[in-house]
């Protein structure tokens, strides 16, 4: 009795032993996956771009994350085997047959989810946008829907790869300063408590529409626009919570935190949250004086940078504000004011509004064997680049055949990406023998390799796939939680290690 109860012991610190490796080894796949940062994709334009000219404008910014708006069956088809990770909606005007009919939502899922997948990676389904504020009679229906969808993931078994959530806003927040004493509207406290035990019983994320726009403009000038903009502040105009003497660089940080802090009100856990919307306009009608193309520029390039440093706000440091920018394009046809119809990226012939580092959005990157690859420096002025382009299929003797029109590398059909095709077929041509890459300062040098769909840069290391690295992970929750397409391999390694702590 004696001799098995030493061996009880040893096997059991044997096991501990080994399931604190086990926890070493998640810890270290949380830190491994990082931040991501997405696009919405609206659809309230006159001219909407082809899906398959979509596809060719997210690929060949290395987009791996996006947010439809609805369920669009066309694009989700010219989205397959992309390796996009693909958050659809139900509309607000589908949520209240889906929240009283558990058949509707079965149908819903098998005509805009199950007949998709596993081709198209959808991993997320957003029901509604900002219901209670904007179809508040809906709201008794909202969590029931909820309910009703992830019952017909489960029957269809995908429970496990696509969570279910619902944005909301932040104007369910009436105080969001100081974020420690944040709560939300009381008058929505059983709807909200609905929504956050689903998300903690099925392991989802709380969605937030977060727009720091808004919320410099709402202030009058109690904050400073360098606050909402990502932008240093001086020492004269920090921003501190009293109560928990948390300083803030950013109106964003805060807005995240005080919802953290409304959610910790109803005493749940931390449940992670993505921020589904945020941005700013580059245009506005008299009195939107902030909705300008430099200030829209500042922020959006100051907020990639600030998601993608893999940090959370000043209460939850460990959990990264993952985020989908508001929005791909610029939709013409928005009711409301001029800002409403120019959050948008692009136009939609696929020219750019401002200078953006998209490239550094997708995370992907494939070095080819020559010393990077050559492409059209974003911003450069754009008779510089077409003297550039011209220079480089004439006498350059690049070979310009795929940009041309009808062959794989003409959409997105800019100056900007015929010119990056061009300047780089030089380069890997002539570098060897004194080639550079500069063509009069719009050029510039990158790692990322700028192939997507079938246009293949030459020099890029993956042909099969246009060069394209697949997303290694998705919104499906906080660091420490691994993509739903590594479990099978992730849970393998854990019962294998259990196994030999036993054996």
């Amino acid at each position: 009795m004696v001799k098995i109860g030493v061996k009880s012991s040893i096997g059991r610190m044997r096991l501990q032993m080994l399931l604190g490796y086990v926890l070493f080894i998640f810890s270290s796949l949380s830190v491994a996956l990082g931040a991501f940062v997405g696009i919405n994709i609206g659809t309230d334009l006159s001219t909407l771009p082809s899906p398959e000219q979509v596809v060719a404008i997210l690929r060949s910014h290395q987009i791996t994350h996006i947010r439809l708006f609805d369920s669009d069956n066309h694009l989700l088809s010219a989205l397959s085997d992309t390796g996009i990770e693909v958050m659809v909606s139900v509309t607000n005007y589908e949520v209240l047959r889906i929240g009283q009919t558990p058949s509707a939502a079965a149908s819903w899922i098998n005509k805009n989810v199950a007949a998709f997948v596993p081709a198209t990676n959808i991993t997320a389904i957003a029901v509604g946008s900002e219901v209670l504020s904007t179809i508040p009679n809906v709201a008794p229906v909202l969590v029931p829907a909820m309910y009703n969808l992830h019952k017909a993931l489960v029957s269809s078994n995908l429970n496990y790869k696509i969570q279910v959530s619902t944005p909301l806003s932040m104007d369910l927040i009436p105080r969001p300063f100081p974020p420690s004493a944040a709560l939300f509207n009381s008058s929505w406290n059983s709807t909200i408590d609905g929504i956050l035990k689903f998300l903690k019983t099925t392991n989802s994320v709380f969605m937030l529409n977060a727009y720091p726009y808004y919320g410099y403009v709402q202030s009058s000038g109690i904050f400073p626009i360098e606050y909402a903009l990502f932008r240093q502040l001086s020492p004269v105009k920090q921003i501190v919570d009293p109560n928990t003497l948390f300083h803030y660089d950013s109106m964003f940080d805060a807005m995240v935190d005080a919802t953290y802090n409304a959610i910790s009100a109803f005493n749940y856990p931390a449940i992670p949250i993505v921020i589904t919307e945020t941005g700013w306009p580059w245009a506005g009608g008299g009195k939107e004086r902030d909705a300008t193309v430099e200030n829209a520029e500042t922020f959006n390039n100051n907020l990639i940078k600030r998601v993608l440093n893999g940090s959370g706000p000043p209460s939850q440091p460990g959990i990264p504000m993952n985020t989908y920018i508001y929005e791909l394009f610029n939709e013409d046809k928005r009711p409301g004011p001029e800002s409403e119809k120019s959050y948008g990226l692009y136009y939609s012939n696929g020219s750019s509004v401002y200078a953006l580092g998209l490239d550094a959005i997708g995370g992907g990157v494939s070095v080819n064997g020559s010393g990077g690859f050559c492409v059209a420096k974003k911003g450069a002025d754009v008779s510089g680049l077409e003297d550039g382009l011209n220079w480089a299929c004439g006498p350059g003797q690049a070979n310009c055949s795929a940009i041309q029109s009808g062959q794989p590398c003409y959409m997105p059909d800019t100056i900007e990406n015929h010119a990056s095709f061009a300047y780089n077929d030089y380069y890997q041509r002539m570098q060897s023998v004194g080639g550079t890459c500069d063509f009069s300062g719009t050029a510039v040098i990158t790692t990322v390799d700028p192939s997507y769909g079938s246009c293949v840069f030459r020099g890029s290391t993956n042909a099969s796939i246009g060069g394209l690295v697949q997303p290694a992970f998705g919104p499906v929750g906080p660091t420490g939680s691994v993509s739903s397409h590594e479990l099978p391999y992730t849970w393998g390694l854990v019962l294998g290690i259990v196994l030999l702590a036993v054996l």
